[in-house]
C-alpha cells in the first residue's frame, strides 16, 4: 500500500464502504429489494417484536424514513406492524410467513458478498481484519461518547 496509514485509512474505510453498498444495492435487486429494506429485515428477524422507534435508533436512521421502509415491506407481505399490548401508541414489528424464504435467499447473498470481498484473503487473516474492526468500532464509539478536551497521552504515528 502506497503512502501513510495517516493519509489512507479514512479515505480507503470510506470508499470500501461505498463500495460494498453499491455492490449489495445492485446484488438485493436481483429479488426485488433494496439494501436498505434488506438491512431492515435482518433486524426485525434478530429481534421479533421491535418497536418501530427502537429500530430506527438501532438503524441511527430518520423515523419517516423508516417508516416509508416498513410501509413498502408491509405492502410486500414481508413484516406485519402489531400494536403494543400496555401502549397503543407503539407498533412492534414482526416479520411474516412469506419473508422467511426471501431472508434463505438474502442469507446466501450474504455469504456471497462476503466472500467476493473477502477473495484472496485467508481465513485467520479475515478473522483478524473483523477483530481489528470491532476495536476501530470501540474506539471510535468511546470518542464519541467520552468527548476528551486533552490531547491523548501518547502519540503513534503510522507511516
Amino acid at each position: 500500500m502506497r503512502g501513510s496509514v495517516d493519509m489512507n485509512f479514512l479515505f480507503t474505510l470510506g470508499e470500501v464502504q461505498r463500495m460494498m453498498r453499491a455492490y449489495a444495492d445492485r446484488q438485493a435487486a436481483r429479488y426485488g429489494i433494496t439494501r436498505a429494506q434488506w438491512a431492515v429485515l435482518a433486524k426485525i428477524e434478530r429481534t421479533e417484536g421491535l418497536k418501530q422507534s427502537e429500530l430506527a435508533e438501532q438503524m441511527e436512521m430518520q423515523p419517516i424514513t423508516l417508516t416509508r421502509l416498513i410501509d413498502k415491506l408491509c405492502d410486500n407481505g414481508w413484516i406485519e406492524r402489531r400494536g403494543d399490548e400496555t401502549d397503543r401508541r407503539v407498533n412492534r414489528l414482526y416479520l411474516k410467513k412469506a419473508a422467511r424464504p426471501l431472508l434463505g435467499k438474502l442469507a446466501g447473498l450474504r455469504s456471497e458478498l462476503t466472500a467476493t470481498a473477502l477473495e484472496g484473503i485467508n481465513p485467520a487473516d479475515a478473522h483478524r481484519l473483523l477483530t481489528q474492526l470491532d476495536q476501530i468500532k470501540e474506539n471510535v464509539r468511546n470518542a464519541v461518547q467520552n468527548p476528551v478536551s486533552e490531547p491523548p497521552r501518547k502519540e503513534q504515528r503510522y507511516g
